[in-house]
């Protein structure tokens, strides 16, 4: 059985729908040229010469053939995917907030700035920081921006030999990544037989130029790390400071804070744990939170309050700079302060319980079947998110956790994270949220089983799913680098470029 098979996309772009001619007339080019040199003139303009109807109906198709929160249960692992409420996007398209510009005097942005400072301190209340930024645009940017002020703290005391960050192998891959754009060197530590950061390892790589370390708790097994204090006080011990990377935060909202862990430093990801959008390329939030004695290195400006007011605070003594523009993702973050006013302290307490109770069923209902494997299962319970191995399916049948991803798609389901965790072979990851009901998990559960009784008895119509989706498995190296070896921006008049 071939492993890619023809693409079925047969939808025409919407520039394909119009018959216009793209050439500028004559008079344009004339009069643009008065102006302009003539390299920079251009000599068409295609814009599609449609009805509203035809634009409407075309893009009614092109939504139909996506998938997203609002269709059904997206359970990637380690992302969550949760349902976006509309009175949070309803509330944030208030044009009172929406027609606003940052460059207006302070005095007339009291309220937006009320709203953002009051969206600090209930992240503080959540945390156990004292204090955040919301400038941060996303998820690895705020990683980005916890490591630099972990590195800023070190050179302002004298310590720049101080060049190692500490990471699990478990660890997202931006963690690294953040780390080392920051300039600093990465230190694996192994996990232990029961998924857990391995704490003879740590010991032994902690030393004088440890400057932190950096994990996220619950870890992307789904399990908590139990022995948090004691990783905290060691790092500290040496010297060293606790980064929180806050993508698990959904499991432990309303239950437990990291600042109580032994964090001095926590990223939030609001396009995740605080139902606000999260996809299609953004926007994101990612605020960072910090204990007291690291507030002069937060990002300036800073939203402070003073005398009834409230200001942009710029004279933060050691701030790492400006990481954004203006004040952060205002939208976004418009929909997290709604979110958690929706809520209140028992709403989003209540909100984790369930996204534990969710993994925990869905896992009980998969793990047991023919093909999967729970790795490192001496702790059963998993938190808001679980990953099963198909590694025994794969030896059974030759059908990998690939190809039950996208056999999922034709019984209507978005696939889960796969392959991730390194650390765990043909892994399947998921994270059902407190969105979705029993009957969302219950048909997750039976699809799963259908398709694993397919990969037995029938393994090439697993193998060569999806069927019944607009577009076949294509090949995704050739998809991000065609034969220029270059990906492909845009179309323009008939030709891809």
């Amino acid at each position: 059985m071939t492993e890619f098979r023809q693409a079925k996309w047969d939808e025409p772009l919407i520039y394909e729908l119009s018959k216009i001619d793209p050439s500028l007339p004559e008079v344009i080019v004339k009069e643009a040229s008065r102006y302009l040199p003539e390299k920079y003139i251009r000599k068409s303009l295609f814009i599609p010469d449609l009805s509203e109807p035809e634009v409407v109906r075309h893009f009614i198709r092109l939504s139909q053939m996506n998938f997203s929160v609002d269709l059904g249960m997206y359970p990637l692992g380690s992302c969550t995917m949760k349902y976006n409420p509309k009175i949070c996007d309803y509330l944030a398209s208030e044009p009172s907030l929406i027609n606003i510009h940052p460059l207006q005097p302070e005095e007339t942005l009291q309220g937006l700035l009320e709203i953002l400072y009051e969206l600090k301190k209930y992240l503080s209340m959540i945390t156990g920081m004292d204090y955040f930024t919301l400038q941060p645009a996303a998820g690895a940017h705020g990683e980005y921006v916890g490591v630099l002020i972990i590195k800023k703290y070190h050179e302002v005391r004298g310590e720049r030999h101080r060049d190692e960050i500490l990471i699990p192998d478990s660890a997202h891959g931006t963690n690294p990544a953040s780390a080392k754009m920051a300039g600093f060197k990465v230190i694996e530590i192994p996990s232990d037989p029961d998924g857990l950061v391995d704490m003879d390892a740590l010991e032994a790589a902690l030393s004088d130029k440890t400057a932190g370390m950096m994990l996220t708790n619950p870890n992307t097994l789904g399990l908590f790390e139990k022995n948090i204090v004691e990783i905290a006080r060691k790092v500290h011990e040496v010297g060293g400071l606790m980064y929180y990377d806050g993508a698990n935060l959904n499991a432990i909202a309303g239950l437990a804070r990291p600042g109580d862990m032994g964090f001095d430093i926590v990223h939030l990801n609001l396009h995740k744990s605080f139902g606000t959008p999260h996809g299609g390329g953004g926007p994101g939030s990612g605020p960072v939170g910090v204990k007291s004695y690291l507030k002069e290195f937060l990002p300036i400006p800073y939203i402070d309050h003073r005398d009834g007011k409230y200001f942009l605070n710029w004279d933060l003594e050691n701030s790492i700079g400006k990481v954004h523009g203006y004040y952060g993702n205002i939208s976004v973050l418009l929909r997290a302060y709604c979110y958690i006013l929706l809520n209140g302290g028992e709403g989003i307490r209540k909100a984790s319980e369930q996204a534990v109770l969710n993994s925990n069923y869905l896992l009980w209902r998969i793990k047991s079947l023919k093909g999967v494997s729970l790795p490192y299962s001496k702790g059963v319970f998993r938190k808001h998110e679980f990953v099963i191995s198909l590694e025994p399916l794969k030896e059974d049948t030759g059908v990998t956790a690939k190809d039950v991803a996208k056999r999922l798609l034709d019984y209507g389901l978005h696939p889960p994270t796969i392959y991730f965790p390194l650390i765990v072979k043909e892994a399947f990851m998921i994270e059902p949220t407190e969105s979705v009901s029993k009957s969302d998990l219950d048909r997750y559960a039976e699809a799963m089983k259908a398709i694993i009784e397919e990969a037995y008895s029938d393994p090439d119509i697993v193998r060569s799913s999806p069927h019944n989706t607009k577009v076949g498995r294509i090949d995704e190296a050739y998809g991000s680098r065609p034969k220029t070896m270059a990906p492909t921006y845009r179309w323009l008049l008939g030709k891809e470029e």
